[in-house]
């Protein structure tokens, strides 16, 4: 027979002080994800050469070109500089995000939360 406010086979885990638990881990998750998508962070590649702001939210807000990689006659390699910033500012906005996000879940592995 369970205990009092336990499931059998859950060691007597009380159903309400989980789901509070959960609600306010929620709570916390919501607040932190509010706060992570205003952030801006600010990634670069080729040394600098082309620099990318983006948001938690992965909204670029800056993309910066030093004059001397305008190159008219190597378009290929100005190109391959911004796809370069803007993944590493992607992989950067996820890593920040699911950095704070499992300080909150304790590292639980939750597919799909955010």
């Amino acid at each position: 027979m369970a205990k009092k406010g336990g499931f059998p086979g859950m060691g007597g885990v009380n159903m309400n002080n989980m789901m509070k638990q959960v609600q306010k881990m929620q709570k916390q998750m919501e607040e932190t994800q509010a706060q992570l998508e205003q952030k801006v962070l600010e990634t670069s590649a080729g040394g600098g050469a082309v620099s990318i702001k983006i948001t938690g939210k992965k909204e670029i807000v800056g993309i910066s070109i030093k004059p001397e990689v305008v190159d008219p006659d190597d378009v290929e390699m100005l190109e391959d500089l911004i796809m370069a910033a803007m993944n590493e500012a992607i992989r950067a906005a996820d890593d920040m995000m699911s950095s704070e996000m499992g300080k909150i879940t304790g590292k639980m592995n939750m597919p799909g939360l955010f």
